[in-house]
């Protein structure tokens, strides 16, 4: 289920940098445009109350994967347009509030399905695979599509292939959840008889979410956690392609799928079950600092392949794995503290809520990154993403939790 929640946003937000970066968009038109497509991801808790409130979450995760293989499918027919441009957003924009729906469902079924324990060991391992799709789709497809075109097709016609087949697989997907996904008792669609019910649970349940103690420090660390990541994740494709004249690394679609299809994947999935292991055994608190500093200070590894511009691919691939390793230990203490805020009454919408604030956390910085790394160059770009990571220390040190969050206990 969380390869399926993965791979459509790896698609709206990573793939597409690099589609249309093979196509001739410049890197300010892709970090303000795709940034835009956040904007789903930010909104999505003004209509969480109606997927916690109608049907089951079972139902909206693969009545969504359905519409979401159909967009893709229509995504492909339209790469080869003469308004490519224009068209793609708008299908990407579509399926962006699919996808964000489909979080909504797959986030509340797990929380329902699972103990707090079960969802501490887990989350590393949700979280990995919710990556692994993202390492997927930025490694594997664009390795296939770097493949297709060293063979004589143009972009175009690459592209148009490999989103056509991940269209397949999505709808296969489908397919499968409907099938097999289990039906615990407690995903049953809230009590609403009637339009004057619905109103009433759905303004309580924003009321409730913003009356827990603490809100704005909670709210701080929700959008602070990754301001750093926010501009660096928007502009590491952009550098791995540039040439080297222009500050980048001059690789080749090819070689960056190679690296995150390969070195990538590795380093995150053991980062994310570590991570998951150590929190379900010493709880969130004994790991927060440690998980905190994995997922910022390795983003420096940018700033040394900036200097000194590598071309051995093994060199440039232990850098991107080490990243990708403190990205994966390091998330699993934000995420395990996002359901930790969303804990009580509907804890579905809370949950999308939290995550819609990550999501505008991550929109903002993304969009200006590209202005940001024009006007400065890669090099003082990625120095700056490490300053931009200060505020989230300083936030942490003020948020509350309890000490046995997480960990395995007696009555947990």
């Amino acid at each position: 289920m969380y390869l399926a929640e993965g791979l459509p946003y790896a698609l709206v937000m990573s793939v597409a940098v690099v589609l249309y970066k093979n196509l001739g968009v410049t890197n300010a038109q892709i970090a303000f445009w795709t940034g835009w497509l956040y904007l789903p991801w930010v909104i999505k808790p003004f209509w969480s109350p109606v997927v916690d409130l109608l049907k089951t979450r079972r139902q909206w995760i693969w009545m969504m994967q359905l519409v979401l293989g159909a967009l893709l499918a229509s995504v492909a027919l339209a790469v080869p347009a003469p308004h490519f441009f224009q068209l793609t957003l708008a299908l990407f924009w579509l399926a962006a509030f699919s996808s964000a729906t489909h979080d909504i469902a797959a986030d509340g079924f797990y929380m329902l399905g699972t103990t707090e324990h079960d969802q501490s060991f887990f989350n590393g391992i949700r979280n990995t695979c919710y990556r692994v799709a993202t390492i997927l789709a930025q490694g594997e497809l664009v390795n296939f599509v770097g493949r297709m075109h060293e063979q004589g097709r143009d972009y175009v016609s690459s592209w148009s292939m490999a989103i056509g087949i991940v269209a397949v697989i999505y709808l296969s997907l489908a397919a499968y959840h409907f099938l097999v996904l289990p039906r615990p008792e407690a995903d049953a669609p809230g009590r609403v008889t009637s339009a004057g019910d619905f109103l009433i649970e759905f303004g309580k349940t924003f009321r409730t979410f913003f009356q827990k103690p603490k809100i704005v420090t909670l709210l701080l660390f929700i959008l602070l956690y990754r301001l750093g990541e926010a501009q660096l994740v928007r502009m590491v494709q952009p550098f791995l392609l540039d040439p080297v004249t222009a500050g980048g690394l001059g690789l080749d679609d090819t070689s960056v799928g190679t690296i995150y299809g390969r070195y990538g994947i590795i380093a995150l999935m053991t980062g994310g079950i570590l991570g998951g292991i150590v929190v379900a055994r010493n709880g969130l608190k004994a790991w927060l600092w440690p998980m905190l500093l994995a997922i910022h200070l390795p983003d420096a590894v940018f700033i040394w392949l900036a200097y000194t511009q590598p071309t051995d691919l093994w060199t440039i691939g232990a850098g991107v794995a080490i990243e990708q390793f403190g990205y994966g230990f390091g998330f699993t203490a934000f995420m395990l503290y996002l359901i930790c805020i969303a804990r009580g009454e509907h804890r579905t919408a809370h949950y999308a809520i939290c995550t819609g604030f990550m999501a505008l956390g991550m929109m903002l910085p993304g969009m200006w990154s590209g202005w940001v790394q024009e006007h400065l160059g890669y090099r003082h770009f990625f120095i700056w993403v490490i300053l931009a990571t200060i505020p989230s220390f300083l936030v942490a040190a003020r948020i509350p939790l309890d000490a046995d969050f997480g960990k395995r206990t007696a009555a947990n």
